[in-house]
């Protein structure tokens, strides 16, 4: 069995010279998400059928400021809401804790499209436009972030056969066990290759308005339902109905909306990019 190397999780101490200065590895992976997506976006604003509608490397750089406060602020609550209701209605004040950690993909997720949507209407921007643009550049995000969860040896996975060459004892689980290092499973299939499917696949070519962001709906939430079976379920939690975790749950209607707008989208009278 292998054991989590348990790094450091501050990549920069600069306390030691006197400055007040701690940089994580967590908050470095926020940075490089946000740079891979300047960099993605810019260069998808150059493809034909967004040029032709007049999306510039500065609608990139706004949509990351409203999709940076969409994932704080959507990510937060949909942890509350999703995850620890009771708590907090009984706690309202550590709503607002957040370097305690306590973030919700899912809820991200819902804080981006809402942001988003507004910076669509103050712009008067079509929206399936803004979310097609953005789609294939958020994998690497991902991918980034958990990288984060893998060096801070959190959110590790379910019990795995001592044999498995990559099996891997997580010291903060406090139970010596072999796991799964679902982090990196989810850094493959959520990160990068969702990542290919959409950039090189489905985004690579001209498409009816909503499709692309209707497959990363559905792309989404089949890998995240498939890692979630190598992931351990949060313990306050524990696995729900049907054997389920909280985080399969929340992918079923993030693959039926996204067959839905595939569908809507692909309708003859619908306009295409």
């Amino acid at each position: 069995m292998l054991t989590h190397p348990q790094f450091d999780p501050i990549a920069l101490d600069l306390t030691s010279l006197g400055l007040p200065i701690q940089v994580h590895w967590y908050g470095l992976t926020y940075l490089v998400a946000f740079l891979l997506f300047l960099w993605l976006a810019s260069r998808r604003v150059a493809k034909p059928w967004f040029a032709e509608q007049g999306w510039s490397r500065r609608d990139v750089e706004d949509i990351l400021f409203y999709g940076v406060l969409g994932v704080i602020i959507g990510g937060r609550l949909g942890y509350v809401l999703f995850y620890k209701p009771a708590y907090y209605m009984a706690h309202p004040l550590e709503v607002f804790y957040v370097w305690r950690g306590g973030m919700a993909f899912h809820g991200g997720l819902l804080g981006v499209v809402v942001a988003l949507w507004i910076y669509a209407r103050l712009h008067e921007r079509p929206y399936l436009q803004l979310m097609d643009l953005i789609a294939p550049c958020v994998p690497t995000g991902l991918a980034s972030g958990r990288i984060g969860n893998f060096i801070n040896g959190e959110l590790w996975g379910r019990v795995a056969d001592p044999t498995l060459p990559w099996a891997m004892v997580f010291p903060q689980a406090q139970d010596g066990l072999a796991r799964h290092p679902s982090q990196l499973y989810q850094f493959l299939l959520e990160g990068l290759l969702l990542f290919g499917l959409m950039w090189w696949g489905v985004g690579a070519k001209r498409r009816p308005w909503g499709q692309v962001s209707a497959a990363f709906l559905m792309g989404y939430g089949s890998l995240r339902f498939v890692a979630e079976y190598f992931r351990e379920p949060d313990s306050f939690l524990g696995l729900l109905s049907l054997g389920m975790s909280m985080g399969q749950w929340l992918c079923l209607p993030m693959i039926l909306l996204g067959w839905v707008l595939w569908i809507w989208a692909a309708r003859p009278k619908g306009h295409v990019g």
